[in-house]
């Protein structure tokens, strides 16, 4: 095993200090429900019987019987999601398999599902965010029924793996393996899609133009093919070490799709306190499980959302993540993939060019991956270096590819895109933000140009709409935290900047929102925390003023006289119209309660033991005196 990155270390050691006492607290409940033994020994007769009415005998008896174990399945299924379309038949094709290993399964409950394809840009998206939480929830609701020793999670999209992962974790004392669906087939390439959206941005084209290259561009079962969120989920499950190995990327409705579905399930029942191998997701998930997912999201260029969800993970788990734990793993991690939106590639070309595990390979041998974490497979994450390939109709594993099967996709330690990751911390006298910059170009990572405000995405789109748009500017787009509106991510504002951008302007975007982890042409500040509603910086910004973004330098600075700036009265901006219709005014608790985005964005209040003050070492680089 290869000599850990001094930095990987640093990280982590940093990391296991700030959350000793938060995380010896969660060990201490999983423990304590541990030592009850196998949980439906505690239920009571009646509890039991109305856990299995429905059930036939042979179920009935295996559960009474108390000896084999019981799975709960915890499926995202609609069939409106095209990711989640082929869950429709998994959890009879699971119980089955259960079967046939001894074991019973049960479908334990459902969680909601949003796309934020078809919500983007509408009032439906400021639930978007919420809709993390709310499964999270809904987990702990289907799992509350304590009669499970086991759970399968069955989700693939952007709110709805981290909402289950955070459920599962509340549960830290049974194991959870994640079961996928695999990626649609390739359709419209990703370039030519975007070249129409572009031209629709201009007027050049039609909306009838535009929903045929939108239609052939997601055309089937499966997750669309772009590395959003949904396949950066997939990765962090793979590198996380929970699925099986090389299951992430495998088409749906293929026989090596089933068979990987089908040894899920004969392997949670392996795994439960019942067997030999008992692997409860609480222990098994520690810090370096979670240094691991940054350190994969940062090497592939993943998306920007997860500087939330991650952080949000972790502190269920008892973990403090912060965003300099980013920032100072960016500064190590090599830039190994090029997948649309931060190359030409889609996530189906990855995978046939040595995927998953080749890129785990490649950062294990280069000290980069802890390679010592349990995993749902077993010990050590070296199993995630191989693939997954049908032997004569049997399930079998494999060494991934020895050499990238194409170096435009995927690259080698020795030869990466970049010698650092994907995104970066900015910080500075308007706060701290996140940028990717895996997808923008060297001559775009620095801005300085003067501040045009907006109050809403809408309004920006009108202002290029009406040429008013045609210079150097910097869009400051405030009041979308998670407590204004439910932090909604900004995807539509990619196609105008991007035009202006592609028109010789120099343009960036500076806002308290999220943008779409299909995003990263135009540089962008997101995530800026403290957020307007809370009384941000942002909130005093004007028009005209200058801002400097230094993507490299890791600055977003305000060029403005500082006792000038101090003398201004924040924005009030009104937000009544946020928060009632689309079903916005069921979810008004969780936006005066959600957390900061550098916090997770979170609407679930967990108590932890008071830590210590710590204070960030990343420090503004620039004053203006």
């Amino acid at each position: 095993m290869s000599e850990l990155h001094k930095t990987l270390e640093t990280v982590t050691d940093n990391i296991r200090r700030r959350s000793r006492d938060f995380r010896t607290s969660y060990l201490r409940r999983i423990d304590a429900v541990l030592e009850k033994g196998p949980v439906r020994k505690s239920l009571g007769c009646t509890n039991q019987a109305h856990a299995f009415a429905a059930f036939p005998a042979t179920d009935k008896k295996i559960l009474l019987e108390m000896q084999k174990p019981n799975i709960a399945i915890i499926s995202a299924y609609n069939d409106m999601l095209s990711a989640h379309q082929p869950f429709q038949h998994y959890p009879d094709m699971i119980k089955q398999a259960a079967l046939e290993a001894g074991a019973v399964a049960q479908f334990a409950g459902g969680v909601p599902a949003m796309c934020d394809g078809v919500t983007q840009g509408q009032p439906g998206m400021e639930l978007s965010l919420f809709s993390r939480d709310t499964i999270a929830l809904s987990t702990a609701i289907a799992l509350a029924h304590n009669t499970f020793d086991a759970a399968l999670y069955l989700g693939v999209c952007d709110k709805i793996v981290p909402g289950l992962l955070m459920g599962a974790l509340a549960f830290g004392h049974l194991p959870a393996l994640f079961v996928p669906a695999g990626p649609m087939t390739s359709g419209l390439p990703n370039d030519e899609k975007a070249r129409i959206r572009t031209l629709f941005a201009e007027g050049k084209v039609g909306r009838e133009e535009l929903l045929a290259a939108e239609s052939k561009s997601y055309h089937g079962a499966g997750t669309c093919t772009f590395y959003g969120t949904a396949n950066s989920n997939q990765m962090l499950m793979e590198i996380m070490g929970l699925h099986l190995p090389g299951a992430a990327f495998i088409n749906p409705n293929t026989p090596l799709r089933d068979a990987l579905t089908r040894a899920t399930a004969k392997r949670a029942a392996a795994i439960t306190a019942l067997g030999n191998e008992f692997t409860p997701v609480g222990k098994m998930i520690d810090e370096r499980s979670l240094v691991n997912a940054i350190v994969g999201l940062l090497a592939t260029g993943g998306s920007t959302n997860h500087t939330l969800h991650i952080v949000a993970i972790a502190r269920v788990a008892g973990i403090r993540i912060s965003w300099d734990d980013f920032h100072d793993l960016s500064e190590v991690v090599p830039l190994l993939t090029r997948i649309y939106p931060n190359g030409h590639a889609d996530v189906n070309q990855f995978h046939a060019a040595g995927g998953m595990g080749f890129l785990i390979r490649e950062l294990i041998h280069a000290g980069l991956l802890h390679a010592d974490v349990n995993t749902v497979a077993g010990p050590g994450l070296e199993r995630y270096s191989e693939e997954p390939w049908l032997d004569n109709s049997t399930l079998a594993w494999r060494a991934a590819p020895a050499q990238s099967g194409d170096l435009n996709i995927l690259q080698t330690m020795q030869q990466p895109f970049s010698r650092h990751g994907g995104l970066n911390l900015l910080t500075g006298n308007l706060g701290r933000a996140v940028i990717k910059l895996s997808a923008v170009k060297p001559e775009h990572h620095r801005i300085q140009a003067p501040a045009i405000v907006f109050e809403d995405q809408d309004d920006v789109m009108t202002a290029f709409q009406n040429g008013e748009l045609e210079r150097d500017f910097i869009a400051v787009v405030r009041n979308q935290g998670p407590r204004a509106n439910g932090m909604p991510e900004l995807h539509k504002l990619t196609p105008p900047l991007a035009v202006l951008q592609n028109r010789g302007f120099h343009v960036a975007l500076v806002t308290d929102g999220r943008m779409s982890g299909a995003s990263g042409k135009v540089p962008a500040a997101i995530h800026l925390t403290p957020e307007s509603i809370a009384g941000g910086p942002i909130s005093r910004i004007q028009t005209g003023d200058e801002i400097l973004i230094d993507a490299e330098q890791g600055i977003l600075q305000l060029m403005v006289d500082p006792f000038e700036f101090d003398q201004r009265i924040p924005h009030q901006a009104e937000l009544a119209h946020n928060h009632w219709g689309m079903g916005r005014e069921l979810f008004d608790g969780f936006r005066k309660h959600t957390t900061g985005a550098e916090q997770g964005a979170m609407s679930i209040l967990i108590d932890e033991p008071e830590a210590p003050a710590e204070v960030s070492h990343k420090q503004p680089k620039v004053r203006v005196d």
